[in-house]
């Protein structure tokens, strides 16, 4: 009996020392994934778009930068692209007054509960359109349905429109609501828009179409 071989399988001992380097492991794992995404997720300065560093949340000031969406190849999805310098509301914002106005534009997207009909990056309903890349939408473009219903010659001074005056623009069956949005608050709400299209979501929403032709051959869009 003393010499009867005991598999391993079935040691105590070899279970124990197991569990505590697989628990070991995993912390160890879990700290480095912690500092991984929170350096990810970290938004990006105002010298990083002047030095072309790319950050997946660029700075504030991305609002004075074209923003376009193109087709990663190794990636396998479209990823935003920072161009170059565009007037935003036909003036160019300091980080103080672009930081400021993003501020505003996602505290009046709390305010009026946008995300009780809208999605938000992956959060919130979904009865009406999913604004994550709402502001490359193609019916906001030069040529786009929106641009031309409103009358207005930018997409951030056509957008502002309608959030300020929905019920003049019935562009889906489920209406947007008056929500009594000023001005101002509009001018935020675009920024945080424009802001929010830029940040590099792995793709998210799928099959997000950006061309005006698409959008008039009925392909896929956000809108």
């Amino acid at each position: 009996m003393a010499n009867e071989n005991v598999s391993v399988w079935t040691s105590i001992p070899f279970w124990r020392r197991s569990a505590a380097w697989v628990t070991g492991f995993a912390t160890i794992l879990l700290i480095w994934l912690t500092f991984d995404t929170l350096g990810q997720i970290s938004m990006g300065t105002d010298a990083d778009l002047k030095n072309g560093v790319k950050k997946r949340v660029p700075a504030p000031t991305v609002i004075n930068y074209h923003i376009d969406y193109k087709m990663d190849a190794k990636r396998g999805h479209e990823v935003p692209v920072i161009g170059e310098k565009q007037l935003f509301f036909g003036k160019e914002w300091s980080e103080k007054e672009a930081a400021e106005l993003l501020h505003l534009g996602k505290l009046t997207s709390q305010a009026k509960n946008c995300m009780n009909c809208h999605t938000l990056l992956g959060n919130g309903a979904y009865y009406a359109p999913d604004l994550t890349k709402a502001w490359l939408d193609p019916a906001w473009q030069k040529g786009g349905p929106l641009q031309a219903m409103t009358g207005k010659n930018t997409v951030e001074e056509a957008m502002a429109e309608f959030l300020q005056h929905p019920s003049q623009y019935p562009t889906h069956a489920r209406m947007m609501p008056d929500l009594g949005i000023t001005a101002e608050e509009a001018k935020g709400l675009v920024a945080f828009l424009k802001h929010m299209s830029s940040i590099d979501t792995n793709g998210f929403p799928r099959n997000f179409s950006k061309t005006v032709e698409q959008f008039k051959t009925g392909g896929t869009n956000a809108h």
